[in-house]
């Protein structure tokens, strides 16, 4: 039971992580579309706003399954050396994330809440 909950969860953290990409594509996809056509506005700014949301919602389960992936990858499974290594690459991959979540949201910011 305990090797299902660790694969559903890393399933849940990557699912996640491609709705939020998802999201912030599909705002700017919206709000370029509502800029050439002025009729829609109304229901593509509702739209864009429910996929920020949408987007929140996914970040929040982005951190939370992140976390609990912590918990799980505790052993020297590959080996002493290459855990060091992988530790490292975790580092990088999120610092690399959290500034890919920053600049996205900055970016869809002004879109969504014009």
């Amino acid at each position: 039971m305990k090797k299902t909950m660790i694969v559903l969860n890393g399933f849940l953290h990557d699912f996640a992580a491609g709705i939020w990409l998802a999201s912030i594509g599909a705002i700017s996809l919206l709000h370029n579309a509502h800029l050439k056509d002025t009729v829609v506005t109304g229901t593509l700014n509702h739209l864009e706003k429910l996929f920020f949301w949408w987007s929140v919602a996914a970040a929040v389960l982005i951190m939370a399954t992140g976390a609990g992936r912590t918990f799980t990858y505790v052993d020297n499974w590959y080996g002493e050396d290459a855990e060091r290594q992988r530790r490292r690459a975790l580092m990088v991959k999120h610092v690399v994330l959290f500034s890919a979540y920053a600049l996205g949201y900055y970016w869809v910011w002004d879109k969504v809440f014009h």
